[in-house]
């Protein structure tokens, strides 16, 4: 597993540094678990952050969108961007309310989008999109035809400079504190996929495949 530069000026984790992590082994398990990012970036002096759906592929991450978005077609020109996924393990319930928190893991990428332009790079490129959604998927549908692959955007981010960050376990109360009478622990959260609903207009002969019956997501949630 290739591993992530030593933090920089702007990956490192200032506040509780404990907390952070800059190896690809800590990185890359929360942006596979993840299903949407937040992207932000500046554009004509004002801030954006546009929630999207992603995936990793190897040393990049892959976004992708509607060629008519004034958005996308601004990621697709280069410009410097964030991206953001956290994924909720639980909330923390201390007896003081300053001492409220949650658990989580959550990574934040910087770099310079580009688009993916050669033909066949980006239909790997929207295979791999759909395959991390749901693995499996793209075998199992009809790829994009020329209209389609010329409505679609796909930009690419390369994780060079990233940096991890989570907080597990329990509350921790300050010692006066401990002898209030107060419930303290952890709610832990946890994803659940319901069963498939087929579309209504789908033949009754058509079983759900079985990475749509036994769907999870790697990781904790699932």
């Amino acid at each position: 597993m290739p591993q992530a530069a030593p933090p920089t000026p702007r990956t490192r984790v200032r506040r509780l540094p404990a907390r952070g992590a800059y190896d690809r082994s800590a990185i890359d398990p929360i942006l596979d678990e993840g299903l949407v990012a937040h992207v932000g970036f500046v554009h004509d002096g004002a801030p954006f952050v546009i929630p999207m759906g992603y995936a990793r592929d190897g040393d990049r991450i892959l976004l992708h969108g509607s060629s008519a978005s004034r958005l996308m077609r601004l990621l697709a020109s280069g410009v410097e961007a964030a991206v953001a996924v956290t994924l909720l393990d639980g909330l923390v319930l201390a007896r003081s309310a300053f001492h409220h928190s949650m658990n989580y893991r959550s990574v934040v990428v910087l770099g310079r989008t580009s688009e993916v332009r050669d033909e066949e790079a980006k239909r790997r490129a929207l295979d791999r999109l759909v395959d991390r959604l749901v693995p499996g998927r793209a075998a199992d549908s009809r790829p994009a035809s020329e209209i389609e692959l010329r409505a679609t955007l796909v930009v690419e981010m390369p994780i060079h400079e990233a940096s991890a960050k989570a907080r597990s376990g329990p509350p921790v109360d300050d010692d006066e504190d401990l002898e209030l009478p107060h419930w303290a622990g952890l709610l832990p959260a946890r994803t659940v996929w319901g069963p498939p609903a087929a579309a209504p207009d789908l033949p009754a002969d058509i079983e759900a495949p079985p990475y749509v019956t036994g769907y999870e997501r790697p990781g904790r949630a699932g």
